[in-house]
């Protein structure tokens, strides 16, 4: 059978992909939620869908779907970072399970909260975690689970994604909204390298700015060397000859991984695992919430050990 979602944050610019899972996993969209009302692209998905500019009217129609018999199973979550936990609590109450983007929560004490919202509801809290059903993300981990268990890897990770001015004057320029750069732009990537190569056994921050920081993390299996920045000025030459504004890479013990490619079924793979049983719960989201909000509230120790080569 079909099963209903809502969407909270339809005009944010990931919200197409929850639009497009939904879809190819056959289910409705029957309302949707955002602030600003340049919200056409739902017309491509689900033209139908009741839409809503006030949180307090959509609730109220939620509420209204439910006693009418018309539950809604999921809520989608693609609002602002800082409002997650309030989204996947409202719709825990409203009697739906939760997909939330990442970060799940800004702060690692949070998820107390919805364990026990969980327990009292009986719904389920899940996270998009899509790096980890990318293919050569799934093989990598295999050879690692292969290889020998005293095995250490260094790697440098490496993520440059110039953004505008527009980005500072927006909640992603706020820290207490957005939780600083290595949550917006790193959240992917830690949660990846951890659940590849094991538990955090060390977290140094080196460099800590406002659009750009660098660090070490000892992980049970891997030395890695980070750097994350939204300066353009730190793309390498070959990348803006080319007119590109976005540079990723991944090397360990000097050989370069490469997955830029394989994104673009990977919400829907995601929401196809939650409907099939197997998405990721808030245990999964838990130690990479841990690592970023530790490096958020560090004091950088500057250009001390083992830092990456761009720190300069």
């Amino acid at each position: 059978m079909k099963k209903n979602f809502a969407l909270i944050g339809v005009a944010g610019y990931i919200a197409v992909r929850h639009l497009k899972a939904i879809l190819e996993t056959e289910n409705n969209l029957v309302a949707a939620l955002d602030v600003y009302d340049s919200v056409g692209i739902i017309d491509s998905y689900f033209p139908d869908t009741d839409f809503f500019v006030e949180f307090e009217r959509f609730d109220r129609h939620i509420d209204k779907l439910r006693r009418e018999g018309t539950q809604v199973d999921y809520i989608s979550i693609c609002s602002p970072n800082y409002l997650h936990d309030s989204h996947i609590r409202f719709a825990l109450r409203s009697q739906a399970n939760a997909i939330c983007e990442k970060p799940l929560v800004l702060n690692p004490w949070n998820f107390d909260g919805l364990a026990d919202f969980e327990k009292e509801t009986g719904k389920k809290v899940f996270n998009v975690l899509q790096l980890r059903l990318h293919p050569s993300i799934k093989a990598l981990r295999e050879k690692i689970r292969k290889s020998p268990k005293d095995k250490i890897y260094d790697i440098d990770l490496t993520y440059i994604t110039g953004r505008g001015n527009w980005y500072h004057y927006s909640w992603k320029g706020n820290l207490q909204k957005s939780g600083g750069i290595t949550t917006n732009i790193g959240i992917h990537f830690f949660d990846m390298l951890i659940w590849i190569f094991g538990d955090v056994k060390e977290n140094i921050t080196h460099q800590l700015e406002e659009n750009k920081a660098s660090g070490y993390l000892e992980l049970e299996q891997a030395r890695i060397r980070w750097y994350l920045s939204i300066d353009a000025k730190d793309l390498p030459a070959k990348i803006k000859e080319r007119g590109q504004r976005t540079y990723r890479s991944i090397t360990i013990d000097q050989e370069e991984i490469e997955f830029s490619d394989g994104f673009t079924d990977l919400h829907t793979q995601t929401y196809q695992g939650i409907l099939d049983g197997n998405g990721f719960d808030l245990e999964e989201s838990k130690k990479s919430i841990e690592v970023v909000y530790t490096i958020r509230n560090a004091n950088p120790v500057g250009r001390v050990g083992n830092y990456h080569p761009l720190y300069k």
